[in-house]
């Protein structure tokens, strides 16, 4: 189920009102608690900050949630410009990593939160736009859809599973945040990442050799595939892509490595995927249908049985 269903500018409005009530929160802290002060400010004065925090962070999300008009800009772009200078901050002294990673954390909810109150809604469709809006694969042999999935592979998973979790980790130290893990849970990462990547690897060629086109939507496949991994779970490239980044993240010690697999698995659920149904839907209409009744998206199972006699039945390649 997708968590950004039903959402509207109440709920843009409520997330303000949870950020001035925060952000006023964690001021009481830096005055009170110096480990506070310390973790998220390092050695930055704490009045001048306030002086601009408090009014264009903490007092503006509190209008905002009140619905003043043009607050909820203020509030957001404020807090986008703090982060990137937190970040900047954490990176040089490697002092504030906390207030960096919390502020980063605000900016990404405030401009949700902008969205829903101006838009009424999260605009997932500029996801999908150019080079990564759906298209059907053109007619080519199989050979070269499986060449094409064997390209679109080693650049996802070379990007998602190693530049972008390096960066994070070198980032994660600098900044002061690394809590070490155990020995048993780096093995334990090691295992999931040999089982995804197999899943993986298995839902491409099925993808490829079944379908008629590679799993990324600029060449999607022309076929309904629903034999392979599909038969038992309906986005095993998601699952296996997701599980690898959470392996990576245990392989690494890197539990914000973690964090970005889970939220990436946020961003495809609630985002990404209700477009991809639609257009699958789209081009194999009943059989499609008959298909996500009947095997989970998530999780995988033994999918469950057409009703006998029923319809459209989709075909097994």
């Amino acid at each position: 189920m997708s968590l950004t269903a039903g959402l509207d500018a109440r709920w843009g409005r409520g997330y303000f009102a949870v950020q001035s009530g925060a952000g006023a929160a964690w001021w009481i802290g830096v005055a009170l608690v110096p480990g506070i002060r310390h973790l998220t400010l390092g050695d930055l004065p704490a009045g001048l900050v306030a002086v601009l925090d408090v009014p264009l962070f903490v007092i503006a999300s509190a209008l905002a949630a009140l619905g003043i008009p043009g607050t909820a800009w203020i509030a957001a772009g404020w807090t986008v410009v703090v982060s990137l200078a937190m970040a900047v901050y954490a990176t040089v002294t490697g002092q504030a990593g906390w207030g960096a990673l919390l502020m980063i954390a605000a900016a990404v909810g405030s401009i949700g939160a902008l969205l829903l109150v101006r838009l009424g809604r999260v605009p997932s469709e500029w996801l999908i736009v150019g080079p990564f809006a759906a298209r059907e694969a053109a007619s080519a042999p199989a050979r070269t859809y499986l060449l094409r999935t064997g390209g679109q592979i080693a650049v996802f998973w070379g990007v998602c599973l190693v530049v972008i979790p390096v960066v994070i980790a070198l980032v994660e130290s600098r900044w002061g945040l690394r809590m070490p893990f155990p020995a048993a849970v780096t093995i334990g990462g090691g295992i999931l990442l040999a089982a995804a990547t197999a899943l993986g690897l298995w839902s491409a060629v099925a993808m490829a050799g079944r379908g008629d086109g590679t799993p990324l939507p600029m060449a999607t496949a022309r076929r309904l595939v629903v034999s392979g991994p599909y038969r038992i779970v309906r986005n095993p490239m998601a699952v296996a892509g997701i599980a690898q980044g959470v392996a990576v993240g245990l392989l690494c010690g890197s539990w914000l490595v973690v964090v970005y697999a889970l939220c990436g698995s946020l961003v495809w659920n609630d985002l990404i995927r209700p477009w991809e149904e639609k257009d699958l839907e789209a081009r194999f209409g009943a059989a499609y249908r008959a298909y996500r009744d009947r095997v989970s998206c998530w999780i995988p199972q033994k999918p469950r049985r057409r009703a006998s006699g029923s319809a459209h039945e989709p075909l097994v390649y």
